[in-house]
Parts: structure tokens; sequence; C-alpha cells
């Protein structure tokens, strides 16, 4: 499993090349990852944060002060499976494993 952070993010085409190229089954912190080909991601659903962001940009648009609105942390998580890249390392995902994931890449 990968760390998070811009660094990591920022080479995810790198770091997914090199744990195919070791047979290496990792799981990464972000959706980008398997976008880029990598076997699975669990992590915070953005799209779920960037619109309660928003909410939070209206209230103080509006006149809240952000020192009194209360600190939120995600609440919602994104599972996502790379089928392409299971295969590629000689990997079977169990169907159990498959029905949980939000997103499937076939």
């Amino acid at each position: 499993m990968t760390a998070t952070g811009r660094r990591f993010f920022a080479e995810r085409k790198r770091v997914v090349e090199l744990a195919v190229k070791y047979r290496l089954p990792a799981i990464y912190p972000e959706k980008g990852y398997v976008d880029e080909g990598g076997l699975m991601s669990y992590g915070v659903d953005y799209d779920d944060v960037y619109r309660r962001a928003a909410v939070y940009v209206d209230k103080i648009l509006k006149g809240a002060k952000p020192a009194d609105l209360p600190v939120q942390q995600a609440t919602k998580f994104e599972f996502v499976i790379n089928l392409k890249a299971a295969k590629q390392i000689g990997l079977t995902i169990p169907p159990d494993l498959l029905a949980r994931a939000n997103k499937v890449i076939k």
C-alpha cells in the first residue's frame, strides 16, 4: 500500500508500472492509481468531499465565520478494482470482494 500525498500521486504512473513489473498486488489510496492501471484503491470519495466543501463556501459567502464552522471528516469512501491489472499479475479476485467494490474495471 502506498502512502498518500502529492509526491506519490504525481508519480502514480511510475509507481503502478513498478508494481506491475514486480507483480506486486498493491492497493492505493486514490482512484487515480487504478485509472493508470493499478490493481485496486480504497480511499476518500473526493466528489463527495468537494460537494460538501461547496456548502461551506456558500455559508462563508453568506457571512458565516470559518472559525464557527465545524470540522468535518470524510464519510464516504470508494473501493475500485481493476480486473485487467489482476490478470496481468496472475491474481484472481474472489467474487465476494468484487461484490463489495463500488467500481470494477474490466
